[in-house]
């Protein structure tokens, strides 16, 4: 029997909070507990949800609000002082880890265009455990506060680069060189009409009604689905024109508000993303796939701490604080998930490949989490001599 949407969404939302409670009672990311329930609900398992092709589109919506509110974040002067001395250690340490994924996949028989989304994925830390398992109440983890969220930020940019570079493409499209051409008259044409439109539209209507919740969270949609839509239009991907408009209003004095108001409905639809990620996990090949995940799980598990803590106390940071940051950011991302189902989606990558990226990373996030709340301060550490705020 096929279901309609809201028994769809029933059993997807209410199967998420069952395995988030799970996960949150195990100290896991949440993430986890999203692509679980898609693995158990999806036509390879249970196959409650047989066809997750609508969630598959719906979820999509995710990745354009993601990069529209990664877009809000990061203002021309914001980016000026992020490139300071984090970049160095963010860039060395990208083509080691990059290094490090295409050695590994192209080790396993993947082809080039395989090794090579691997190797993206590999570059990535995540945000959420870097961010969520950071205490800030002390003055010292303040200033590896600061380094982590420095170095995320940077990787943050490279993720949206790869993401617009694999979501523009399409095989078979035709001319390349017309493509690029067309692309190198429409985006700029695009990003200037779209910081024209903010100052001499959008601004003007905010001044004048924010007061009013429902006008500017409308307001807001409609920009990112707006500039989208264009860039989408001229042969861009709608991912190009969410962040386009997000960078468009970042400097907005309601760029915050803004940013919060969005960030349920972001968080609704990545539930979907990575549900559709998860349903489309074969347990099968899963096992086909093993050695590679396990090789590529344990080396970004081993090579990360080791190469920020080298990179870090050469810059100058001392040898326990570049440890910790090392330790912090020694997993792969759940941007490696969403460069993998970009490139999944544009044929980029075969299905075993997709299987073994995605596999590794989720071992990298479970066992990072650990390796992190038994050995350093987190809100969610084992002992409570450990556990801050």
């Amino acid at each position: 029997m096929s279901l309609g949407v809201v028994e769809s969404f029933f059993l997807i939302f209410s199967g998420a909070a069952l395995l988030a409670t799970v996960a949150l009672y195990t100290r896991q990311p949440l993430l986890v507990a999203y692509i679980g329930i898609g693995m158990l609900l999806g036509p390879h398992a249970l196959g409650w949800i047989p066809d997750a092709a609508f969630v598959e589109d719906t979820g999509e919506i995710g990745i354009i609000f993601l990069l529209f509110l990664l877009g809000l974040d990061l203002p021309p002067n914001k980016l000026r002082t992020m490139l300071g001395a984090s970049v160095v250690t963010a860039l060395v340490s990208t083509a080691v880890f990059f290094a490090v994924g295409f050695a590994v996949m192209a080790l396993f028989g993947f082809s080039v265009a395989e090794a090579l989304v691997g190797g993206i994925a590999a570059v990535f830390s995540s945000t959420i455990i870097g961010i969520k398992l950071l205490p800030t109440t002390v003055l010292h983890h303040r200033h590896i506060g600061e380094i982590v969220i420095s170095l995320l930020l940077i990787q943050d940019l490279l993720a949206i680069v790869a993401l617009l570079a694999l979501a523009g493409y399409q095989p078979g499209s035709g001319d390349l060189l017309q493509h690029l051409l067309l692309v190198a008259v429409a985006f700029p044409a695009i990003a200037l009409a779209a910081f024209g439109g903010v100052k001499y539209v959008l601004l003007p209507l905010l001044a004048r009604f924010d007061a009013f919740n429902e006008f500017v969270f409308l307001l807001a949609i409609g920009w990112c689905l707006a500039i989208a839509t264009a860039c989408h239009f001229v042969g861009m991907s709608f991912e190009v024109g969410a962040i386009v408009a997000g960078v468009s209003l970042a400097n907005s004095p309601i760029a915050q508000y803004i940013t919060d108001t969005l960030r349920p409905l972001r968080d609704f639809f990545l539930i979907l993303f990575f549900f559709s990620i998860g349903a489309a996990v074969e347990p099968m090949l899963l096992v086909q796939v093993a050695a590679p995940a396990l090789v590529l799980g344990a080396a970004l598990l081993a090579v990360k701490p080791v190469t920020f803590r080298v990179l870090l106390t050469w810059q100058g940071e001392n040898r326990d604080t570049a440890r910790e940051i090392g330790v912090r950011l020694g997993q792969a991302s759940e941007f490696s998930i969403l460069v993998t189902g970009v490139a999944a989606a544009s044929a980029l990558v075969g299905i075993e490949a997709a299987h073994a990226i995605l596999a590794a990373t989720v071992i990298t996030l479970v066992a990072s989490t650990y390796l992190v709340i038994f050995r350093y301060p987190s809100p969610i550490a084992v002992s409570a001599s450990l556990r801050r705020d």
